[in-house]
Parts: structure tokens; sequence; C-alpha cells
């Protein structure tokens, strides 16, 4: 809870002073529906995303199971980019907003006053933890967030303790609020217009679901022990999103009555630090630099529940799509290119809060209204209690759009390059093996059985076609006058292509005896790497090397390039001994490949 907890939690660094800005001396009634929306609606829809996803792969894999092939694959790549905007802005934002409550303390020197280098400092810090160890960041956030809810927890009470000491600042309140809407019912339609600029409120969730796999799940099976997980994460996020409902009201009501509106407005000495205002203002600098160091350090450490939101979803995904290095599953590089990313955005918005605000926004809302809708379309009996709550994530999301456009823009370019790095990597390792594994049913076994014992394989690669035994007879003799093969004892393979968008999987090897012809079937995403790896199978189980035999593709190179890239059949000889190549270094190991 305290890892998602940081992301979460520590928006009370800023959210105050934000809800003021937004809607004046409406903010409480502003925070009250965020609040509303937490709890009766982004609550119930991460219950359900959890026991739809309780491996931690979020709204994200539900949607790709109702989108089949490349379209599931490109809508899970912007979804992808829209994570890593609300993730990679949440290390950037949080460490800015760190700086800025730095250079802000009367006892910080002058001579520190650099917020770009401070904030690079930060997140190259951040990245230098989770380098040393993911343990040692879940400890340190447990640490900082109860110190942190601690000290939030005694000013708010003060606070809300000398409101009722004294009431006349309830009743200017009261004028003030007046004076701004002097229409009960036009309150409630202001109000309800203002608060998506509040969303900012509401992160924190999607890491709680990203996070799962670390959730401890108690049971004798792995069905009991996951649903222990899922009742586990379900607690996570109830109490995350009491403590924060409770602490948003708190703060909203204690910043509208006890700070001057003139020291709210931007640029005033309230301005994104409205707690730490009040806790410098009435318990005096040493307790006000206390409650600093504290925020200071929780914003920092904020980026620690994206950066492991980040470690799980890039991991799960891209490698899987072939749309990343293979080494983007280990933790440690992962760590660095965000690390850098990091660095790279914060040169690029000069470490300035307010500029990344509408992108962090706009991905936080873009996730929760995908998982909003996921649920919608997964659980269909759910459909009159989540259509709605999609409709006012989606109007939340386009409200926020249309008022801070910079957001989509920078979604946008996270999306682009997500989308061209994913294509060059595709390209880069479409001639790998991308087998996992190979399975042979009980008459294949029996096939290569036969084979071991001739010390002869020789494969004649056959396109699926009509299956009658004429037409294999009619393929053997074609062979044996293009190959000069040495006798008929041959196997036939065919191979189908099944969804090309994936990009590796297990083979899964039928054999058959159709009219005295031995044939075996399988189906793959790419026919070239279902060849070769079928190949260095058999020659590990058989101890020969095999021999296969394709007849000529008649068309253009190129275009049969381009036909195995995307759909993964082309040209499928030269590209089958491309990537045996890759495979098998040494040529006397290698499988042979004739072509006539």
């Amino acid at each position: 809870m305290c890892l998602t907890g940081v992301d979460y939690f520590s928006t009370l660094g800023y959210q105050p002073s934000i809800a003021f800005l937004a809607a004046g001396f409406l903010s409480p009634f502003a925070t009250l529906v965020l609040v509303l929306l937490t709890l009766f609606g982004a609550l119930p829809v991460y219950n359900r995303i959890a026991a739809l996803s309780p491996h931690g792969q979020g709204s994200l894999s539900v949607l790709e199971q109702y989108l089949p092939k490349w379209r599931g694959k490109a809508f899970v790549l912007c979804l992808l980019g829209f994570a890593a905007t609300d993730f990679v802005i949440t290390i950037t934002l949080s460490a800015a907003d760190a700086t800025a409550h730095i250079v802000e303390n009367p006892f910080v020197p002058h001579w520190m006053n650099h917020p770009v280098l401070l904030t690079m400092t930060l997140v190259t810090g951040l990245g230098v933890i989770f380098l040393k160890g993911f343990r040692e960041a879940i400890w340190l956030a447990v640490a900082l967030v109860f110190v942190y809810l601690a000290l939030n927890t005694v000013v708010i009470a003060r606070e809300l303790i000398d409101l009722v000491a004294h009431p006349e600042r309830l009743a200017e309140w009261q004028r003030n609020l007046f004076v701004q809407q002097p229409n009960p019912w036009m309150m409630v339609a202001v109000t309800l217009l203002l608060f998506p600029k509040l969303a900012l409120g509401l992160s924190g969730f999607e890491t709680g679901v990203a996070v799962m796999p670390l959730v401890h799940g108690e049971g004798a099976t792995e069905e009991e022990r996951i649903a222990a997980r899922i009742r586990n994460t379900r607690k996570l996020l109830r109490s995350a999103a009491l403590i924060m409902s409770a602490l948003l009201i708190g703060s909203a009501v204690v910043t509208a009555t006890s700070i001057p509106a003139g020291d709210l407005r931007a640029g005033g000495p309230a301005d994104g630090r409205a707690l730490a205002y009040l806790a410098h203002r009435d318990f005096g600098e040493v307790f006000g630099s206390a409650y600093d160091l504290s925020t200071i350090a929780i914003l920092w450490f904020a980026g620690s529940s994206a950066m492991a939101g980040l470690l799980n979803l890039v991991p799960r995904y891209l490698p899987r799509y072939g749309m990343a290095p293979d080494w983007a599953r280990a933790s440690r590089p992962l760590v660095l290119v965000i690390t850098v990313i990091g660095l790279l955005v914060t040169l690029a918005f000069n470490a300035d809060v307010n500029a990344q605000g509408g992108a962090y926004a706009t991905g936080v809302l873009v996730l929760m209204t995908s998982a909003a809708i996921a649920v919608t379309v997964a659980i269909p009996r759910g459909r009159k209690w989540f259509v709605p709550i999609s409709l006012v994530f989606g109007y939340t999301t386009v409200v926020n759009i249309i008022e801070r456009p910079e957001g989509i823009q920078i979604a946008s370019l996270f999306i682009l390059s997500i989308i061209g790095a994913s294509l060059v990597s595709r390209v880069l390792r479409s001639t790998e093996l991308r087998i996992e594994g190979i399975e042979y049913d009980a008459a294949a076994g029996r096939l290569v059985s036969e084979a071991t014992d001739r010390r002869s394989v020789r494969i004649i690669a056959s396109r699926p076609n009509t299956g009658e035994p004429a037409e294999y007879a009619r393929k053997l003799a074609a062979a044996m006058d293009s190959h000069h093969l040495p006798d008929a004892s041959v196997l036939f393979l065919e191979v189908t292509p099944g969804d090309a968008s994936d990009f590796s999987g297990k083979l899964v090897v039928q054999g058959a005896d159709v009219g005295g012809y031995r044939v075996l079937r399988c189906t793959s995403p790419a026919v070239p790497n279902a060849i070769a790896g079928l190949l260095l199978d058999l020659r590990d189980r058989t101890d020969t090397i095999p021999h296969v035999y394709f007849g000529w593709t008649e068309g253009n190179p190129i275009a049969y390039l381009l036909k195995f890239l995307a759909f993964g059949e082309g040209d499928t000889a030269p590209v089958t001994r491309e990537v045996l190549r890759q495979a098998e270094p040494d040529p006397a190991r290698r499988p042979r490949v004739h072509v006539g």
C-alpha cells in the first residue's frame, strides 16, 4: 500500500492548492465530488480489474483479450504510451515539485536554487535505489508514507480544531462562497464542471494493480493463492482510497478557510504548498521544515510506484510482442533506460511542475477510462453500473484534454516513440528463433522415432492445401525431380500461419498418415521461424542433421519480405536459412536448406 501510496498520498503536496486555484471557495465541494468519484467510481472499477488481471497486467490485458491480432496489439501500444506518460511524468513532476519545496524552504542556502540540476539529481537517485534492489525501495516507501501521513494528520487536525474554536472563519468562508457564486444550484453546476481540474488526486490506482505480483496470497493451491492475492489487493486499494479521501476533504476545508485567498494565488507563498504553508505558519519553522523534508522525500519517492509500474508493464508486453529487445525483461537495464528518459523529460520541461501537469492528468485519466471500459466489456452483468462510470471518466478526460491540450500532445510523443521503437525492434528480431518449446502428439512422436531409426531426416516443406494423397504424390515427384532425393523416405511439413501479431509461442506438432505419406502439421505466427525451430529440435532428438527442401517462390523478394514482417510468411526458404544461421553458429551443426 505504501509503494502505491507514495504516488497517491504525495499529491497532498500540491492538490489542495490546485483545488483552490481551480474552484476558489468551492474547492471543498469540488474535492467532495472527486472523493465520491474515487470511492464509487475508481475503487469499484479497480476492484474488478484486480480480479480480471491477478498477475498485475492491469486493464491493458483485459482489453487485449477482446481485440484480436494487430488491432489489439496497436491498441495496447497506444495505452502503453499513455501509461508511460503517466508513470514517467509521475517521476519527473514529483521530483520537480520536491525541488520546489527545497528551494522555497527558508533554511536552504541560495546557491542550491538550481531547479533543473536538483530535479535531475533526484531522478538519478531514484534510479540508483532501484538498481540497488527492489526490497530496499519498498521499505523506504513504508517509512516515508508513515511519517508523511502522520505529519499531515497533525497539520489538518490542528487546523480543524482551530476552525471549531474560531467559527468566524467558517462564517467568513461562507460569505466569500456566496460572493463567488450566489446561486446554490449554480454552485452545484460549477462544481461538477470544475472537478476535472482536480483529476491529479486520482493517481495511484493503476499502480495499485500493477504491483499485484508483490502482494502475498496464502493457500495450498495456486487458485487459492490467486484468490487471496485478489482479496489483499482490494484491501490495499480500499485502505489507500479511504485514507486519501479523508485527507483530501480535510485539506480542502482547511485550505479554503485558514489561508488568505491572495496567498493561494499563482506566485503566492501558499501556491503549490498549502499544507506546508500552514505547517510553517502555525507550528513554527522547525516543524515546518520537518514537514517540508517529509514532503520532499515522498514527492521524490513518488516516482518509485511509477518505476514499479513500468518495470511490471513493459516486460509483460513489449518483449512478448517482439517490440523490445529481450533484455527489456530484466529490471536493471530497464531502470537505466527509464532513468535516462526521466532526465531528458526534466530537461525538456525545464523542471516546471505546471508544464507537466496536463500530461500527468491526461495519462491518469486515459488509463482510468480504459479500465472502466475494460470492466464494462468483461462483466456484462455490471454494465448498468460501469457504463455511467465510463461516461464520467470519459467526460473528465475530454474536458482535461480540451483545457490542457499539451497533455495529449506529450502523450502522443510517447505513443509515437513507443510505436516507432517497437516496429524497429520487431524488424530486427524477426529472424530470431521465436519458439518457446515444441510438443509432439503421439502420431508425430511415432514419425520422429521412425526417422531416428533410419538415421535420416528429410523434410519437404509443403504449403497446406487439399490434404489428399494425390497432392502429396505430386509434391513428392516434383521434389524428387528438382532435388534428386536419394530415396522417397521423407516427411512432409505443413505450417499453417497463425496470428502473425504474436511474436513467439509453443509449437504443437501433429502427425498424420495420408495414404502412406507421413505428414507433420503445426500452426505458428511465423512460418520460417517454426520450420527452423522444428529442424533444430529434430536434429537434437535424432542426432543427425536434417535436410529441408523448398521450391523457389515466384515474385518480388521485397514484397515477400514485407509480407513476412506483417503476416509471418513470404519467401520462406531464405528466411528459414537466416533464422538457422543466427540460431546455430556452427555450419557443421546447422540443418541443411535446399531450394530448387
